[in-house]
């Protein structure tokens, strides 16, 4: 079963009331996206591949590390975006990728439009960016699509988390570990996370 972990640091609690809080405007909001994505990242990575190198500071020879690892961030459009601005503050050289999803009126599924990923690699591990997960839908369903793209090393990033959500990604992808700021009391009849964030994409762009 893969994790869930809640990263409880003082400053990802700080950030991520402030968040909620419905007095916080549109710049704010983006920033504070972007500064917990960073924040939620560092504790994805702590686990990452390390291979020793040789380098030479002004005094002498010495041995350090580096990543030995290819990495990417995908965020889902349009509201996983900012978290990708975070995310590639953190880690400069990772590669980024897109993936766009919509659920269709009458179905209900997810249908993916748009799909833009870095080159696959054996290597290459994907950090999913969403930054919240109500029902799980259509973060499993973008799970899908990239194994269906040969990768097999995931990890999903988020802000809030549903239980509904946690339950459908770990039962459906029991491989994938998640990593979030906190997980809330459920969804309500529209979707949205409670008490969750809103509207996000609306807090983020001012646009419905």
């Amino acid at each position: 079963m893969g994790k869930l972990v809640i990263v409880d640091h003082p400053l990802v609690k700080s950030k991520i009331t402030k968040l909620r809080d419905k007095e916080t405007n549109n710049k704010e909001f983006r920033e504070l996206v972007s500064e917990l994505a960073s924040l939620i990242v560092y504790e994805a990575a702590r686990d990452l591949p390390l291979k020793k190198i040789e380098i030479e500071t002004p005094n002498e020879k010495t041995t350090g590390s580096e990543i030995d690892c290819q990495i990417a961030f995908v965020p889902i459009l349009r509201t996983g975006i900012n978290m990708a601005d975070g995310a590639l503050g953190l880690i400069p050289a990772a590669k980024a990728g897109h993936i766009g999803i919509y659920r269709d009126p009458d179905t209900l599924m997810p249908i993916e439009y748009y799909c833009k990923l870095p080159k696959e690699r054996d290597d290459l591990k994907v950090f999913i960016l969403d930054p919240a997960i109500a029902t799980g839908g259509t973060d499993a369903q973008a799970i899908n699509f990239l194994k269906e793209r040969n990768i097999k090393d995931i990890t999903l990033i988020t802000l809030v988390s549903a239980p509904e959500a946690v339950k459908k990604i770990q039962g459906e992808h029991p491989d994938v570990d998640i990593y979030t700021a906190a997980l809330d009391a459920g969804i309500d009849k529209k979707g949205y996370v409670l008490p969750g964030l809103g509207d996000v994409g609306y807090r983020l762009f001012g646009t419905k």
